[in-house]
């Protein structure tokens, strides 16, 4: 019998005009502030924020100019090795000499450099093209070092000019000296080929090694020099390794990318 009075009374006054309206809690008031402030500062950031993202390739140190490969104009056998791994050669210097049908021939460096590898001993044959040598252009012993970076061509758009790149090098405890630091000095505009990577190196080797996931774009960074450090180069520690840093060592490369709103991300 209760209930049913309740009922007939909510009947004839459903509205309850006479009753306060009560809009939310003060609990309610307190998340809605903190909602309405987060939002404000997620789009204030949004807007004025930046991001900094890094892409990671594969490097190698080396000189400006790169190599070249000397290949044999003759076929015949090698009688004599006149050049040493790590000898820095004049243009036109003799490295090797084969015996051939018409006689001993010299077969000479084309440019001066550093030759760093030889693939010829004495008493091989060879045919015309057969690698002789890899000659590192070099003139001077202060000439300085470069990274050559191949990065992955999807990438290489994004990467503005003068970026900042820290260089793990392999031979460098990065525990103990840290990184390598540099500055992107060129990028190359189209992507390479094993071949034309392997001309440039003096490593076919290199060539496959840097290609097997796809043909990768060159970025030529600059090393920033420190004259007071046993290396010559800047590191992230305070005075790098006490040993200065040879060519063709491999790297690993970590270059920063142009820093970007979160805004860019939602608009098409």
């Amino acid at each position: 019998m209760q209930f049913r009075q309740q009922a007939l009374a909510k009947l004839q006054s459903p509205e309850e005009l006479d009753l306060p309206v009560r809009l939310a809690r003060p609990q309610g008031w307190l998340v809605l502030s903190v909602a309405l402030v987060a939002m404000a500062a997620a789009s204030v950031w949004a807007v004025t924020g930046s991001v900094s993202s890094t892409v990671g390739a594969p490097a190698i140190l080396t000189h400006g100019e790169g190599s070249y490969l000397l290949q044999s104009p003759v076929s015949g056998q090698v009688t004599a090795v006149l050049a040493r791994e790590g000898e820095r050669l004049a243009a036109g210097a003799p490295v090797v000499k084969v015996r051939t049908p018409q006689g001993e021939q010299v077969v000479r460096t084309v440019a001066a450099g550093r030759v760093s590898a030889l693939a010829a001993t004495i008493g091989q044959i060879v045919q015309t093209g057969a690698n002789i040598a890899a000659v590192e252009k070099i003139a001077r012993a202060s000439d300085p070092l470069y990274a050559t970076v191949y990065v992955p061509a999807q990438n290489a758009a994004s990467i503005p000019a003068d970026a900042a790149v820290d260089l793990t090098v392999s031979s460098v405890p990065t525990q103990q000296y840290g990184v390598l630091r540099g500055r992107v000095k060129s990028v190359d505009r189209s992507a390479q080929s094993a071949q034309q990577i392997a001309a440039f190196l003096g490593d076919a080797q290199l060539g496959e090694q840097f290609t097997r996931s796809g043909r990768p774009v060159a970025v030529l960074v600059r090393l920033q020099t420190a004259p007071g450090s046993r290396s010559g180069y800047r590191w992230s520690s305070a005075d790098g390794p006490p040993f200065r840093l040879d060519s063709m060592t491999p790297a690993t490369a970590s270059i920063r990318l142009a820093d970007q709103r979160p805004l860019d991300w939602l608009l098409p």
